[in-house]
């Protein structure tokens, strides 16, 4: 039988063996998550957040196994393409973006980063994939749906609000090429006229509405992008003032105070995007991995908006939402 002291030596002995193996081991590599969009940090708070919540469900916590590099435009669009640039230069392991003006950037600054994408409208005819099956570069992540019928699908809401609707309005940014195409279509169907409110910048906003105003528009939509999810407030308590019916592609915006909203929830597309961003850290190439359409939109509807702007909502429409914020 052993004795207490030789029993402790042994024993003292495997401990220095174990701590010495351990520290022979490299430590885990520390893996870069870039994160670029153009709107301030402070604005698309909510959609870090549900990135970062993503990861931790899948095990990916920062400080831990990953280190996020965040950079934001600030609603200066022109500054996307040195942000990305600079995200390039910090070699990160993959760069999680939101629409097509983001995507653009990005794949101007690399050719082999992977880069997660959220919310982009038709990546395919944008060249940003060669299929949504097989994107076959480096770009991957999830897309919106931007066919005519969607759209068509947002003047239809509105024409239940203002049955004689003739003129609508659009307040977005045309250079992110997301849903302007496809609203033409759509209203040439429906035999609407359309004023398109061009946002370039922040300071663009109040001559947007000037604008929209002076064309008697009796209803508009927002299409969802980095300086309309910058403005969303100040869009909502705009279209409140001027007592007109809007409807957004995002429900966020109705609840900051719009009258409705038709798509998906965006802090939920980036937490579906945390699964591309995994495994593509565990190994997996953008090439391989098919990019995700939106499966639900949700019907959206403020009431209180709708108490404010005066006319009487359908009670079809009403009963066919998904959610009613009181």
């Amino acid at each position: 039988m052993m004795d207490r002291r030789r029993f402790v030596s042994v024993l003292a002995g495997g401990v220095l063996v174990a701590r010495s193996i351990a520290e022979a081991q490299p430590a885990a590599k520390m893996q870069r998550v870039g994160f670029l969009l153009g709107a301030t940090r402070e604005s698309v708070a909510p959609l870090f957040h549900a990135l970062e919540e993503g990861l931790r469900d899948l095990g990916d916590v920062e400080g831990r196994n990953i280190v996020f590099e965040q950079r934001y435009g600030g609603g200066r669009m022109e500054r996307l393409p040195d942000l990305a640039a600079e995200l390039v230069r910090l070699r990160v392991d993959v760069i999680v973006t939101g629409t097509n003006i983001h995507v653009a950037a990005v794949r101007q600054a690399t050719a082999t980063i992977p880069i997660v994408m959220v919310f982009t409208a038709d990546p395919v005819k944008a060249g940003f994939v060669a299929s949504l099956a097989r994107p076959g570069g480096n770009i991957t992540g999830l897309t919106a749906d931007a066919s005519p019928e969607l759209w068509a699908k947002y003047l239809a809401l509105l024409k239940e609000v203002v049955p004689k609707l003739s003129r609508v309005g659009v307040l977005g940014q045309v250079s992110s090429q997301v849903g302007f195409a496809e609203l033409e279509t759509a209203s040439r169907k429906l035999g609407v006229t359309l004023e398109v409110a061009d946002l370039k910048s922040p300071e663009d906003l109040d001559g947007a509405f000037a604008t929209m105003i002076d064309k008697r528009v009796g209803a508009f939509i927002v299409v969802v992008g980095p300086l309309t999810y910058l403005l969303m407030q100040s869009i909502a308590d705009a279209a409140l003032k001027y007592h007109l019916p809007t409807i957004a592609n995002a429900k966020d915006f109705t609840q900051a105070g719009l009258l409705m909203s038709y798509g998906p929830n965006l802090p939920d597309l980036y937490r579906r995007a945390a699964s591309y961003v995994d495994k593509i850290l565990k190994g997996a190439k953008p090439a391989d991995l098919p990019v995700e359409q939106p499966s639900r939109f949700e019907l959206t509807i403020n009431l209180k908006t709708a108490k404010a702007l005066g006319p009487t909502l359908p009670q079809s429409l009403l009963f066919r939402a998904d959610e009613i914020i009181q």
